[in-house]
């Protein structure tokens, strides 16, 4: 297995995860701390929802009348797809060690996702710098997916199945793609030495106890 950087494939998805906030901003905002909307320019407020660029691999902030028009896969002929709001805590994922392992990634933390750009399922682990993409063996994720049918309900390019194998049990989320990437955002600003230190574990920790509480509303909400 060989890996590289996410740059390479997602070169403006890394911006969510290297910047505080949460996506690209339109030139033409004319307020420095202003997110816009990237199809209007109109301002939106801080939990407002992206759209993905699916050729591109690239997140864009949205405003709520921009996003509805893209809730449809076959809208904007495909090229654009609204990224979803899901989060949810799957309680009886089957993951073994030796299929960790033979997904081939080198650390206990990571987001795999549907990538229509690379025609594959694609990796994604956090660090110092930013997401660094994992090659996946394909046989391997054929199996897991046998093992887990939820996984057939991950829309591709904009949805993930995030991993969380630090603790034990493991924690396994199907999420929204700019969730993941707002947790390698997180981890980026508060990394220090070579480990990351107590103040990004105590982040990520704070990360996944709001995941588990906005999973345990939408479950309530079903």
């Amino acid at each position: 297995m060989t890996t590289s950087s996410s740059e390479s494939v997602m070169p403006r998805l890394r911006r969510l995860a290297m910047s505080p906030r949460s996506a690209a901003a339109s030139p033409a905002a004319s307020v420095p701390d202003q997110e816009r909307c990237g199809l209007c320019a109109a301002a939106v407020p801080a939990d407002h929802r992206h759209l993905m660029d699916v050729t591109a691999q690239a997140l864009h902030c949205v405003c709520e009348a921009c996003g509805v028009l893209f809730d449809q896969r076959a809208a904007g002929d495909g090229h654009y797809r609204r990224v979803t709001d899901r989060c949810q805590k799957l309680s009886d994922f089957a993951l073994t060690d030796e299929q960790w392992a033979g997904l081939g990634v080198p650390v206990t933390l990571a987001f795999f996702a549907r990538s229509t750009a690379a025609g594959t399922v694609v990796g994604h682990y956090p660090g110092p710098l930013g997401a660094t993409e994992a090659a996946i063996d394909a046989d391997t994720w054929r199996a897991i997916e046998r093992d887990n049918p939820a996984l057939a309900t991950l829309e591709p390019d904009v949805e993930a199945l995030l991993v969380d194998r630090r603790r034990v049990p493991p924690g396994y989320w199907l999420v929204a793609i700019d969730t993941c990437y707002s947790l390698i955002g997180l981890m980026r600003r508060h990394w220090k030495g070579l480990s990351g230190g107590p103040l990004v574990q105590d982040a990520v920790a704070e990360f996944f106890v709001e995941l588990d509480r906005r999973s345990a509303i939408a479950r309530a909400r079903a």
